[in-house]
C-alpha cells in the first residue's frame, strides 16, 4: 500500500489518499484522562484491518461536484469523460439544491465542505466510488479513532499536551470564528491532517453512551449499524470546540436540533444547516466488498432518499 492522489474523472479536482496499514490498538480513554467523559469507555481492544483514508477532509471543490450537477457539467463541456462512468454517477441520488449558501460566508476554494447529514456524506462516497472506481465510504468510529492515534495512546496524537494543539489544529483559541483551508496545520505521524479540529467528522457507526464491555475478547473491525435516523457519531471536534473535544478518543453525536432553521417539512435527508462545524473524509478499505455489501455502507444512515 502506498500514498496517492487521485483526479475526478471529469473535473480539475484532486484528492490524496494515505495508506493505514493493519493493526490493533486501545480504543477509548483512560479513567485519568484529563476531559474524559463517560462515553469513552471501557477502554477495550480493538483490531483493525488495513485502508486508504483521505489525507484531508473533503473540500467543497470536490463535495459540490456531487451536490451540484451543474458544476459538474460545466466541466464535461471541456473535459472527456466515459459515458457508461457518467450514466453510473448520475444514477446517484443528489442532494436537492440548499435554500442558503451553504459555507455560511467563510470560504470555499480549499475549504472543508460542511452542513451536510450522514446521508449526504455516503452519498458522495457512492458517487465517487462510480466515478473513479474504487470503493470509498465514510470510515467506521473504530477505523476513525485508530487513524487518528497513529499509533499513540496519548490524549491527542502529538502527546498529552494541550498547549501545542495550534501546530496541529484549529480550535476555539485561534480559528478566528470559521472554519480553515484544509492542511495547514502539522499532520499527524500518519500524514493526516486535521483530524484534531477544522471541521468535525461524521463517521459510520450508530452513537451509543459506551462501549459495549460484554465481550473480552479483541474486536475486529467493530461497527454499531445505524437503526434509528440519530444519533450517529461524529468524532476530531471543530474550529469551534475546546481542546478536551479535540482528543482522540472524544465523541459526539448527532442531533435533530442541527436541522432547526430548516425551513422545508419534512426537513431536509441532506442538510443539517446548524451544523457549521461538520464535515467529513473518505476511506477506502484495502479488501473490497461485494457489490451487496457496498450498498449496506452507502445507505447505513437510515435516512431514505425521497422523490
Amino acid at each position: 500500500m502506498t500514498a496517492y492522489t487521485n483526479d475526478i474523472p471529469g473535473a480539475p479536482v484532486k484528492y490524496g489518499m494515505v495508506p493505514i496499514h493493519s493493526g490493533e490498538f486501545s480504543m477509548g480513554s483512560p479513567d485519568n484522562e484529563p476531559g474524559r467523559k463517560p462515553d469513552e469507555g471501557p477502554r477495550h481492544k480493538v483490531k483493525i484491518s488495513a485502508f486508504w483514508m483521505g489525507q484531508c477532509e473533503v473540500t467543497w471543490n470536490e463535495f459540490e461536484l456531487f451536490m451540484y450537477p451543474d458544476e459538474e457539467r460545466k466541466f464535461k463541456e471541456t473535459m472527456k469523460t466515459d459515458p457508461y462512468v457518467d450514466k453510473v454517477s448520475d444514477a446517484v441520488s443528489r442532494p436537492t439544491k440548499p435554500y442558503v449558501e451553504m459555507s455560511f460566508g467563510m470560504g470555499r476554494d480549499g475549504y472543508p465542505a460542511i452542513s451536510m447529514t450522514q446521508h449526504a456524506a455516503n452519498k458522495y462516497c457512492e458517487w465517487l466510488s462510480a466515478k473513479t472506481g474504487h470503493f470509498y465510504r465514510l470510515p467506521t468510529e473504530a477505523e476513525w479513532e485508530y487513524a487518528c492515534r497513529a499509533g499513540t495512546t496519548t490524549a491527542y496524537s502529538f502527546g498529552d499536551d494541550p498547549s501545542k494543539l495550534g501546530d496541529y489544529a484549529w480550535f476555539e483559541k485561534n480559528s478566528d470564528f470559521k472554519y480553515q483551508k484544509i492542511g495547514r496545520k502539522k499532520p499527524n505521524p500518519w500524514e493526516l491532517y486535521d483530524m484534531h479540529g477544522n471541521v468535525a467528522e461524521w463517521c459510520l457507526d450508530q452513537y451509543e453512551p459506551n462501549y459495549d464491555p460484554s465481550g473480552k475478547s479483541t474486536a475486529l473491525d467493530p461497527w454499531v449499524k445505524a437503526a434509528t435516523p440519530y444519533p450517529h457519531v461524529v468524532r476530531g471536534g471543530s474550529w469551534d470546540d475546546s481542546p478536551e473535544s479535540l482528543r482522540s478518543a472524544a465523541r459526539r453525536a448527532s442531533d435533530k436540533s442541527w436541522k432547526m432553521q430548516d425551513p422545508q417539512l419534512p426537513k431536509s435527508i441532506w442538510y443539517h444547516t446548524d451544523a457549521q462545524f461538520l464535515g467529513f473524509r473518505i476511506v477506502r478499505p484495502l479488501k473490497v466488498p461485494p457489490a451487496e455489501e457496498m450498498a449496506k455502507y452507502w445507505n447505513s444512515g437510515v435516512e431514505k432518499d425521497q422523490p
